[in-house]
């Protein structure tokens, strides 16, 4: 074997390694807009390239998971969710013998359409766009990849592959959009699968470790909720006497770690069960494949109940999403009011999108802090 190897060769090796129902690059259903291949890159590999180097991607390093860029500087950001998300997928990816570039080129792709202030700011621009075709994150990634990136001659947004946008799609297309959609089957491919449990296991676990660093949780409410309570005493077996902050963080790790095994190992169980032959198959199968054991399952959504009673609903998460309504709904209201305001970028896509449409896509774009900056300036 020479030292060089070729997108070709990638391929090869993808159609020996890869199980037969994972998504193989070079039997994509390809891309909207035609384009030579590349010569050192699959296709997937080129996707997860192209949402790395966009604007949209930089952006999420200033947009909130949970708490604002300003409270501290070791909280999870978009940013850091993100990356810690792209771990998991390829891990689990990996291990159910699927293809890792695309189940990463998904998860990189996932948050790019979060508005500032995490999901109050998206609660705010659901209800302003309510009379002009709505507001949702999942929604708004599309219409990144899709339309809003501007960086080729020949094509709007960065032109992904099917199975990419697909995977980014989740939950079908209600709604107009001037670029052909993925075709909406019973389920997306595996790879879009585990890309959605590895965001979940990754934004449930890292933001209790950020709720418990900034003190708004305690461990003493911890003792109800089983996922912790065994993992933390297992954990306190194993090290003792040692500092609660590596106490903390190995729970953590822990957690992780057992999460992710349990997805694999049902999962792969499940694989096995539905004999499944084909990514074709896997989109015509009823229910998810990918998943939990019922069990578990109860015990990671007794986690997340915890964290929406105890973390996301605290009176200071509660405080800054109220601030950040109020500086989204000023923003988007002074624009509408002088559209002249707008970038002149912006401006040249109302008489396409509609106003209405292009200044939610211009507000939902901007960072926190950018956000801050430029309700103040507006004043």
């Amino acid at each position: 074997m020479g030292a060089l190897r070729d997108r070709k060769a990638f391929e090869a090796e993808e159609r020996e390694r890869l199980a037969p129902y994972a998504a193989k690059s070079a039997e994509s259903r390809g891309r909207v807009v035609e384009e030579p291949e590349a010569a050192y890159r699959t296709a997937y590999q080129r996707d997860r390239d192209r949402i790395v180097h966009s604007a949209a991607f930089r952006r999420l390093e200033y947009k909130t998971q949970v708490f604002v860029y300003h409270e501290g500087d070791h909280y999870r950001n978009r940013l850091t969710h993100t990356l810690e998300g792209s771990q998991i997928a390829r891990t689990i990816a990996r291990a159910l013998r699927l293809n890792e570039e695309l189940t990463e080129a998904v998860i990189l792709a996932h948050d790019l359409g979060h508005t500032p202030f995490g999901h109050a700011g998206e609660r705010v621009l659901a209800d302003l766009m309510r009379d002009d075709g709505g507001f949702d994150h999942n929604r708004q990634s599309l219409r990144i990849v899709d339309l809003l990136e501007e960086r080729y001659p020949g094509f709007r947004g960065l032109n992904l592959c099917y199975e990419t946008r697909e995977g980014i799609l989740k939950h079908g297309c209600d709604w107009p959009h001037p670029v052909p959609i993925p075709d909406v089957d019973a389920q997306p491919s595996l790879e879009a699968q585990v890309a959605d449990f590895s965001d979940e296991i990754a934004y449930t676990v890292h933001d209790l470790d950020d709720g418990l660093r900034s003190g708004l949780l305690n461990q003493a409410d911890l003792k109800c909720v089983r996922l912790w309570n065994e993992t933390h005493q297992r954990i306190l077996d194993e090290l003792g006497a040692a500092p609660p902050r590596v106490l903390r963080a190995q729970t953590i790790r822990a957690l992780v770690d057992r999460l992710v095994t349990e997805l694999v190992e049902y999962s792969a169980a499940r694989i096995e069960a539905s004999a499944v032959a084909s990514i074709g198959e896997v989109r015509r199968v009823p229910d998810r494949i990918i998943g939990f054991a019922p069990e578990i399952d109860e015990a990671r959504l007794e986690l997340k109940r915890f964290l929406y009673q105890k973390l996301y609903e605290h009176p200071r998460v509660a405080e800054a999403s109220d601030l950040a309504a109020e500086a989204i709904r000023d923003l988007f209201a002074t624009y509408r009011a002088a559209p002249g305001l707008l970038p002149e970028h912006v401006r040249a896509r109302i008489e396409l999108d509609g106003e209405a449409r292009a200044v939610a896509d211009y507000v939902a774009g901007m960072t926190d802090r950018f956000a801050l900056g430029e309700r103040e300036r507006l004043k």
